[in-house]
Order: structure tokens, then sequence, then C-alpha cells
């Protein structure tokens, strides 16, 4: 982290790299600058972690401000303060909303040529976080604030609760969190003291409502570790657990379970999937698949998409969300859930001989992508489509890569703005088998 006797300098902001922060350079050197815009000139003070080929730098005063610049929302982590002390978590809070759509395009863009050879041009839709009409495309124009259904805070020493500060493990008490949706900042607490506590989680599902729960230090998230399998399952039988809503159907899962952070994501992207399955190409008899498929959300939408004969077996290597995907999908006779670790699963059905020959596939991994022994496993196993659902555009873009070295090609992809005020987005994309 920077100290106040670190040098300064004042930089010509050119461009915009993953990750979050803007580039520059410095008698010839790389340096990566956080709360800059292309097209800026800010005074910036370098961090101590300095290294051979780049620097760090963090934006202390902006000299010749981008049209773009606004003033951050969360006013702990403005300019205005030290940026050792700044909230971490909007790292894109101070660029107009329609600025930071352009530059998540424009870095997917740059990593689909850099690491697949293609040549991309694709806008990244605003999504409505309203309640109303979660999911919606949203204006252009509306503000990108009050969107997070969770929100984790930490505890430092004295109790004191607050996100870590950006680029840091340091605890950075706050006095609001602009980015939750409403009904997880009238509960937050942020005065309160919490001594013995780690986290403080906020959750606020579609069907229920918000709660803040407090990790004691020392707690295994999920729960106290396990000793012993029975003891595992009384206690797993008794974990708290939420619902969540898309649409017409509910989604049970474990409360500390993994779901969607933004309010409309769940619905963007059950969407999404459905239109990007190509229907010439899906044979409802084939062993079709959901892998990473959690609590089932996805595995539902191909249901919904294709209705209740359609053979679709969702994989996970979480057991409680494999088992929450068996329950949520118990009205769908053709669909099962499977626990296991992807590319054992994969493995297994090349060493039966089998071939996914005329299947569809969802693919929804973590934000580290897939990986290129996932990918060949399932481009060897021959799927007639892949859906692949990416919060990660660089690790999209070097899958996309991967299958077009085994003859799958890029037939469609959307962009999503599911992380307002952030670097993130989310894509999905439809690869299909290069025929000649």
């Amino acid at each position: 982290m920077a100290s106040s006797d670190e040098p300064l300098l004042d930089l010509e902001v050119t461009g915009i790299a993953h990750g979050g922060v803007a580039v520059a350079r410095h008698e010839g050197r790389v340096v990566f600058v956080a709360d800059a815009i292309p097209g800026e000139r800010v005074r910036a003070r370098v961090r101590d972690d300095r290294h051979d080929r780049f620097w760090r730098a963090d934006t202390v005063d902006v000299l010749d401000a981008s049209p773009d610049r606004r003033r951050h929302p969360w006013p702990e982590a403005g300019l205005e303060r030290d940026p050792a002390v700044r909230a971490g978590g909007a790292e894109f809070g101070h660029i107009r909303p329609a600025r930071q759509r352009a530059l998540k395009a424009q870095v997917l863009a740059e990593a689909m040529q850099r690491f697949a050879g293609l040549e991309l041009d694709v806008p990244v839709g605003a999504v409505s976080a309203s309640a109303a009409d979660a999911g919606a495309p949203a204006d252009p124009d509306e503000p990108a604030e009050g969107w997070r259904t969770r929100v984790r805070l930490h505890v430092d020493a004295e109790g004191r609760v607050g996100p870590y500060a950006a680029r840091s493990h340091d605890v950075v008490p706050v006095a609001s969190v602009p980015l939750a949706v409403l009904e997880l900042q009238e509960i937050a607490a942020l005065d309160r003291r919490f001594e013995g506590a780690a986290e403080i989680d906020l959750i606020a599902p579609s069907a229920g409502e918000a709660e803040l729960v407090v990790r004691p230090a020392g707690e295994r998230r999920g729960g106290a570790a396990r000793r012993g399998r029975r003891a595992a399952s009384t206690r797993d039988a008794a974990r708290p657990h939420i619902v969540e809503r898309v649409g017409d159907r509910l989604f049970r899962l474990d409360r500390d379970g993994f779901w969607q952070v933004h309010r409309g994501a769940a619905t963007t992207l059950s969407r999404a999937v459905r239109e990007h399955l190509d229907p010439a190409r899906f044979d409802p008899d084939a062993d079709n698949l959901d892998l990473y498929g959690g609590v089932g959300l996805l595995a539902a939408a191909v249901g919904d998409r294709f209705g209740g004969d359609a053979r679709i077996t969702t994989v996970e290597a979480d057991r409680r969300a494999s088992e929450h995907a068996a329950g949520n999908l118990a009205d769908r006779p053709s669909a099962q859930a499977v626990a296991a670790r992807v590319d054992r699963y994969l493995d297994r059905l090349d060493r039966g001989g089998r071939t996914l020959a005329g299947a569809s596939v969802v693919l929804d991994p973590p934000r580290s992508g897939a990986g290129r022994a996932v990918v060949d496993r399932l481009a060897a196993l021959g799927p007639a489509q892949i859906v692949y659902v990416a919060c990660d555009p660089v690790a999209l873009a070097r899958d996309v890569g991967l299958f077009r070295e085994h003859g799958y090609g890029l037939e469609a992809v959307d962009a999503y703005d599911l992380f307002p005020d952030t670097h993130h987005l989310e894509a999905v994309a439809r690869l299909t088998a290069i025929v000649g």
C-alpha cells in the first residue's frame, strides 16, 4: 500500500486494463492507475510494491478530468479519502454508468482479440435492479447503485465492521453501502461493534426477509468443521436455507450457498441461456448437461425452454448445492442432479465410451473459467452446442480460444452489466462445431 513518502507522478491516462485499473506510461514503464479514466491527466502516488516491468499507483488528484467523471456514489471510496482507506469493491464508481459499460466492452473486445483471435464489438447492456422489473433491460442513464442482494463485510480487531480497503485486507469502517439493495442498507448496522466476529453477511433473498448473519471468528463458512459423515448429515439438515424466486419458479438453497448477487441476474441469465440455445441443434433425448450447475437455475431454464421431457443432467461439485438442485428440479422427470467435479464427471463419460453427440451443454464455470483440462475433455465428447456463461472476460476469451483449437466456433455472444460500479461483467456465448 502506498504511503505519503512514495513518489507522485503526473500521468497521461491512455487505456483501461482488465481488473479495473487505467493504463499510463512513465519513462517507458507501464503504470497501472486506480481511480482514473482513459483520456484524463492525473496526479498519482506510486505504491511501494513496484516491479521491474510495471508500477501500480493511486490517483490523488485529477488535473484534467474526463467528461465521464462523476462524484463517487460511495463517499468512502472517493478521491477525498487517502488511497489507503478507500473502500474497495466499487472501483468504477467514479465513472458515469454509460462509460463504465463502454470500458467493459473494450476489455472484452481486447481479450477476445488477444486470446481467441476474434474481432468483436459486443455492447454491455444495462440491467434493471428494481424489484418491480428486475432483469429487464434498463435505461442506459439509470443510476447503477442499489443492486447487490448479498454483501460481505469484515470485522477488525476492535469489532468495527466494513469492507476491505481497495487492494488490501485492511477493514475500512463505512457509514453507507450504496451498492446494496435498500433492504440491506436498512439493516446493515454499520455503527455497531461485533466483538469476536470475523464477517457479517447481509442477504436479501427475493422470496423472504433480509437477514444480517454474524460469522464468529474461527467458524468455517457453511458451519463448524465436520467430524464424520453422520454428524455432517445431521448438521446439514439443520443449516438455514433461503428461497429465491425467478419468474414463477422457486429455488431453495443454503443461506450461505452461491446465488447471483445482482437482483436481476438470475432472470437475465436464465433468459439469455434460453435464447442462446439453438432449437435446431437441441435434441431433447440427448445427454444434455448443465456443468457447474449450482442449485439448478440454468438446468431449469433449459427445461422451461424445451419442456419437461427434455433430458438434462446438472453437475455440481458442492454436494449441498447438488442436493438442492435435485429438489428444485423435482417437477422435471427427465432432469437429474449429480454431485461431482466437472472434470471427473467428463472423464467418467469418456472412460465409459460415451459421447455427447447431439447434446447441448450449458457451461457456467467459476471466475477462473473452465480451463484447458475441462475444455479438452468436453470438446472430445463432441456436443452439438455449448452455451458458456462467464463472469470474467479474459477467462471466457481464453476458453473460446481453446475451443477453437478443437473446431468449435463462436456463433453469438452477449454481455450484461450485472456488476455496476465495478470492472466485472457477465457474458453468455454460444459455440458450435465448425463443419468442413
